[in-house]
């Protein structure tokens, strides 16, 4: 694991953690198989994923839609947010969050 969040993880991190968003309770940097990811809420089976530029190059993409796979395999829902689009737009991001909530078990 990281021990060290970037600034996006933090934003979002002071807006989910305590159950701020809704009531629901997402832990951060969770381990689930291989994988270390952002954040996720397992009582909704939710996956929040943070990507900066590095997530254009092809073999990132590749590595991300197999990681995709595998979280969808268990039966969680991914969804991934541009590092710019937290800082720009967190109040969009945090209400796509709580859709995507309401959607999830």
């Amino acid at each position: 694991m990281r021990s060290r969040q970037t600034e996006t993880e933090k934003l979002l991190w002071f807006n989910l953690r305590g159950k701020k968003l809704n009531g629901i309770k997402f832990k951060r940097q969770a381990v689930i198989g291989p994988y270390i990811v952002d954040f996720v809420s397992f009582d909704k089976l939710l996956v929040i994923e943070l990507d900066g530029g590095q997530h254009n190059s092809p073999n990132v993409i590749f590595k991300d839609k197999v990681r995709t796979k595998y979280l969808e395999d268990l039966g969680f829902k991914i969804v991934r947010y541009w590092d710019n689009d937290v800082f720009n737009h967190l109040e969009l991001v945090l209400e796509d969050i709580l859709l995507k909530t309401s959607t999830s078990p």
